[in-house]
């Protein structure tokens, strides 16, 4: 690895494709926030109160973008164990000091709170997991060639880290969350070169294991096993999930008022701020009906481009700067991103099932915000420092 210097102007290095969309979810979700704060003051505080704690939040997440941006390829891989190492505290410590009023409304024993202020841990632990796996990835690259054996010795290594999380998290009860880190760690196992004659036959096992488990919420003997691993509102969210109309009152009362929330926006909205359906927990959870409601079907999809334009956009950032160990991070971070969007507007629109998974920067809320502000960080220090090294061999430390 040689150091060069590097002449490009600090306004020239800062990813402004980067920057720019996620500016315009932040407006996105300063407007969703105060309009659901009105709808559901009881569980939101009044819509000024929850607009400044939104902001807030916002405002310590970009602290946090500004100092991981400082930090390089190498030191980042320097800093991937340390990182994991205290997520994996924070996930211990919650088992023991986790807040009892969350747990008893929410089932999940993963948050601390002081004051006010509620922090979920395992939202942190994202990018710290994402940091590990692209170490893993890349030393295991540099020191062996691509064999069967070889790549099945590297797919034990990924799950040998991911097995501590979820088991953690499954003493946690959030299993919602655990979907999110499997999601990761399938992205990331897809561009580490492992051969397909191992992928094709695991992923299709996993395909098949959750096709199972569907089938067998569905029938009494099938309940009966599950229940040993499973908790009966997880079997009513799925039975919602397949039959949303059949339960309107208890498990699938916060997906059917979203769902005709969004109905009545038919195709251009009701109007900026206009929001007559009542939807439980809105500002988090079901944020997305609020942009149905308001800005109908055409305001609905133009907040998915923006969705895509900044996930291609972070593609393009991990090929221009060559790097292996960068694209490891940024397939890990766009997986998170991706799967959020995907299962928190699946939720909503009921084509997935409810697991209180939030919309990437438009929910409120700090702890997921701050943890994907820092894998924005760490997209943001590809372009930052790309010039700064020349690398004999990409990823190469």
């Amino acid at each position: 690895m040689v150091k060069v210097e590097n002449k490009t102007s600090l306004v020239d290095r800062i990813a402004w494709n980067i920057v720019i969309p996620v500016a315009i979810l932040a407006v996105v979700s300063l407007y969703s926030i105060y309009f659901a704060a009105g709808d559901d003051p009881s569980h939101m505080g009044t819509p000024f109160k929850a607009l400044i704690m939104q902001a807030l939040w916002y405002i310590i997440s970009v602290i946090a973008v500004l100092f991981v941006i400082q930090f390089d390829a190498e030191q980042l891989f320097k800093l991937a164990p340390y990182a994991y190492g205290v997520g994996i505290f924070l996930l211990i410590a919650v088992l023991f000091f986790y807040n009892r009023s969350i747990a008893a409304s929410t089932g999940a024993h993963s948050w601390f709170k002081l004051g006010p202020i509620s922090f979920q841990p395992s939202e942190v632990m994202k990018p710290a997991f994402i940091l590990m796996l692209a170490r893993v990835v890349n030393e295991h690259n540099k020191k062996f060639k691509h064999t069967v054996q070889n790549d099945w010795h590297l797919l034990e290594k990924i799950v040998g880290w991911f097995l501590p999380v979820a088991v953690l998290l499954i003493l946690q009860k959030d299993f919602g969350t655990m979907l999110v880190f499997i999601a990761i760690a399938g992205g990331v196992v897809l561009v580490s070169g492992i051969s397909w004659k191992i992928i094709i036959p695991v992923y299709g096992f996993v395909f098949i294991l959750g096709a199972v488990i569907i089938v067998m919420v569905t029938t009494p003997n099938g309940q009966a096993f599950l229940s040993h691993f499973f908790k009966a509102y997880q079997f009513d969210r799925i039975k919602s999930w397949l039959s949303p109309s059949t339960d309107t009152s208890k498990s699938g009362y916060q997906l059917w008022l979203s769902m005709q929330a969004i109905g009545s926006g038919q195709i251009f909205g009701n109007g900026f701020g206009k929001l007559s359906v009542y939807v439980p927990v809105r500002g988090s959870d079901m944020v997305y009906s609020v942009i149905g409601e308001s800005f109908g079907f055409v305001g609905s999809v133009a907040l998915i481009l923006v969705y895509l334009y900044l996930i291609i956009q972070m593609v393009k950032i991990a090929f221009d700067t060559k790097n292996a160990f960068y694209s490891y991070i940024s397939t890990g971070v766009i997986m998170m991103i991706l799967f959020h969007v995907f299962e928190n507007i699946g939720m909503s629109i009921d084509l997935l099932p409810l697991t209180g998974i939030p919309l990437p920067f438009v929910s409120q809320g700090g702890s997921a915000l701050i943890g994907n502000m820092i894998g924005i960080g760490m997209i943001l220090s590809m372009k930052f420092h790309h010039k700064d090294y020349m690398f004999s061999t990409a990823g190469d430390f």
